[in-house]
């Protein structure tokens, strides 16, 4: 039987904690997407990313986002995350998200010919993470909403209702949602109690800080995607200057702003490196000062 993992000497823990799914969790956490180099890139051996997994539970992580999409020439990150961690410690909090993509090779295909937020559409999205999984209620799911390139202003209430249902049935514990503007984060507010909130922001991508600070007056998690940049990695001098004068690198002060931007914010970097993982974990060691911040938030 697993034994619980400990966020309080993992570095993990050193920026605090926070309450997600009944749960407390470190506010350093770790994404999966980078493990089967979904959607596109080198992945790591079978070794290399259960190895990555395990260590980032050694380091004090006990929140993992994944999704079942992410999947590519036969590797999927569910199936990593179970071979590396089931049976699972009863502090881990998984976080799946739910797209219109059913599978990962779905995305080359039209938008028409996905299965989609429908009712049909995302039960089949929950059992199949159910499954990969090889659990009996997923502990939540993110409602994944939008364009691949941004955040398109549609109704979460079919979705989120459809949700409910499932909910009710017992195969989801809690529901959030990811990618949303903030009539929609309202509307969802109206619809279903909200376990976070997922959205694109970091350092140089601010649009959301008002939803941020709203989530934080609700004592919602928000939980930043692409936080030290994604696909285009974050570059600016005062970030480079900061990060010199602590003796880190660039995308650790990116985490470590993240931290110290607000209590709520948790942060799941991704990497498929054992050695990238512990750099990024370590960010929740920086203690930026008031200096350093004001550097950084300098426009």
């Amino acid at each position: 039987m697993a034994t619980d993992i400990d966020i309080t000497t993992g570095p993990a823990g050193a920026a605090g904690t926070a309450q997600l799914a009944g749960a407390t969790v470190a506010r350093m956490g770790y994404g999966t997407m980078r493990l089967p180099a979904w959607p596109f890139g080198a992945a790591p051996s079978h070794e290399d990313a259960i190895a990555v997994l395990r260590r980032a539970v050694e380091l004090g992580v006990n929140h993992i986002d994944t999704a079942y999409f992410y999947a590519r020439d036969g590797v999927r990150a569910n199936d990593l995350i179970k071979a590396a961690l089931y049976p699972y410690p009863a502090n881990l909090v998984i976080v799946t998200k739910l797209a219109t993509i059913a599978d990962g090779d779905d995305i080359n295909l039209p938008e028409s010919e996905r299965l989609g937020h429908t009712e049909a559409g995302l039960r089949t999205a929950v059992e199949n993470n159910l499954t990969s999984l090889g659990v009996d209620q997923l502990d939540v799911v993110n409602l994944r909403v939008g364009a691949p390139d941004g955040t398109v202003e549609e109704s979460l209430a079919e979705p989120l209702t459809a949700l409910l249902k499932l909910r009710d049935e017992g195969l989801v514990r809690e529901i959030g949602v990811s990618n949303v503007t903030a009539a929609q984060f309202a509307e969802a507010l109206e619809i279903a109690p909200v376990a976070c909130v997922q959205n694109h922001y970091n350092l140089t991508e601010r649009t959301d800080d008002a939803i941020l600070d709203s989530c934080a007056e609700r004592g919602i998690p928000f939980v930043p995607f692409f936080p030290v940049g994604g696909f285009q990695p974050l570059a600016a001098e005062r970030i480079a200057a900061v990060a010199a004068r602590h003796g880190a690198t660039v995308p650790q002060i990116a985490l470590a702003w993240l931290l110290a931007r607000s209590p709520n914010v948790l942060t799941i970097a991704g990497t498929s490196s054992v050695d990238h993982l512990e750099q990024n974990v370590a960010a929740a060691t920086i203690k930026l000062s008031d200096a350093d911040l004001a550097e950084l938030n300098a426009d």
